[in-house]
């Protein structure tokens, strides 16, 4: 390459400017890099969303069941524990059937007997029916012998409700949980002796959960004409997919009982859990702008406001609550201004203009 080519590139240019001095040819210089950097904003303006009123909730199964002995005994095994996942229908606790199997096994030999004396019964009825039709026995001795059949049938139908009795008694010394979840409680442990009635686990179903809360009196008119409700899950909002609003205020605290339902599958909540409740009253004007454009900072919480003159900015803001992609603004920006939307290229357009300026 040859030397004089490369003086000529580099150094004609500039001493064209340094003689000639021209604003309007370095005005024209700088157009195109100007445009090329020129960032991207989002204008702030007001925008119309549902007015929600927040209220402390509390997460729970919507089916929970509280299993209790049925049957009196002392506890043999315990096949789950707290916190355990249990599949529909298994055995959760076993109580000592020793005296409810006897009693199975004495209600099959009364089945045994019942049949045989049945059939017993059946055979001589038509013997002496066969005899009587053939005037051979007496009226008296056919009425005796249709008595003892139909008592046969009688005791052969209380043999088998014995049976199904004993039966159900032996199902009664396992308790089984009725649908798949988790074990919340655990009331007993082996070796105690219960009797019907006594609580002895409970199982809650994770498939579906519910937020329960109390709604003030002076907003259910507005919460029962828009029934709509949001479940806010760390910094998501959850749509509720269903809400129920008890009819009556309850005496001591004049509220209202609120269900509200959760679509399946919503991560990081579990009964028990405590969220935040928004209640939809009405509509309100709020001043939301992207999520990506808000530049973290420790505890400080800023965006780059771009002025009419191009010139970028660091201002601290107050944030409210997240509408999917949008987050609220409280303060530190009005409505109509500028914000970029990169705050990576707005930060290296403020090194641009700390290098310009010096």
């Amino acid at each position: 390459m040859r030397p004089g080519t490369i003086a000529t590139r580099v150094f004609t240019p500039l001493c064209l400017l340094v003689v000639l001095g021209t604003p309007g040819a370095l005005a024209a210089s700088e157009e195109p890099a100007a445009k090329a950097a020129a960032l991207a904003t989002f204008r702030v303006v007001p925008l119309a969303v549902p007015s929600e009123r927040m209220l402390d909730g509390r997460v729970e199964a919507v089916h929970q069941a509280t299993l209790s002995a049925q049957t009196a005994g002392r506890i043999a095994e315990i096949a789950y524990d707290v916190d355990d996942r249990v599949p529909a229908g298994a055995v959760i606790v076993r109580i000592r059937s020793t005296e409810q199997v006897a009693g199975l096994a004495q209600a099959q030999a009364a089945l045994k007997e019942a049949t045989a004396r049945e059939a017993e019964a059946q055979a001589n009825f038509r013997r002496i029916s066969d005899m009587y039709q053939r005037k051979v026995v007496a009226r008296a001795t056919f009425d005796e012998a249709s008595t003892a059949r139909d008592a046969a049938v009688a005791r052969l139908d209380a043999a088998r409700a014995g049976l199904d009795a004993a039966r159900e008694g032996v199902a009664y010394t396992e308790i089984r949980s009725p649908y798949a979840g988790v074990v919340t409680r655990k009331l007993i442990q082996v070796g105690e002796s219960v009797a019907p009635g006594v609580p002895l686990m409970v199982v809650a179903s994770l498939d579906a959960l519910r937020v329960v809360a109390e709604v003030p009196q002076s907003v259910v008119a507005q919460v029962r004409k828009a029934r709509t409700a949001v479940v806010f899950a760390g910094d998501r909002r959850v749509q509720a997919t269903g809400l129920t609003l008890y009819p009556s205020a309850r005496p001591a605290s004049n509220t209202f009982g609120i269900r509200v339902d959760l679509p399946a599958d919503v991560p990081g909540l579990a009964p028990g859990v405590f969220v935040k409740l928004g209640l939809v009253t009405g509509e309100s004007e709020l001043l939301l702008v992207p999520r990506g454009a808000i530049v973290e900072r420790s505890e400080m919480r800023a965006v780059y406001v771009v002025a009419a003159d191009g010139r970028v900015s660091l201002r601290q803001v107050r944030l409210g609550r997240t509408y999917g992609d949008s987050i609220e603004i409280l303060a530190g920006v009005a409505a109509g201004e500028e914000i970029a939307v990169n705050p990576a290229a707005a930060a290296a357009r403020i090194r641009q203009q700390a290098a310009a300026h010096d």
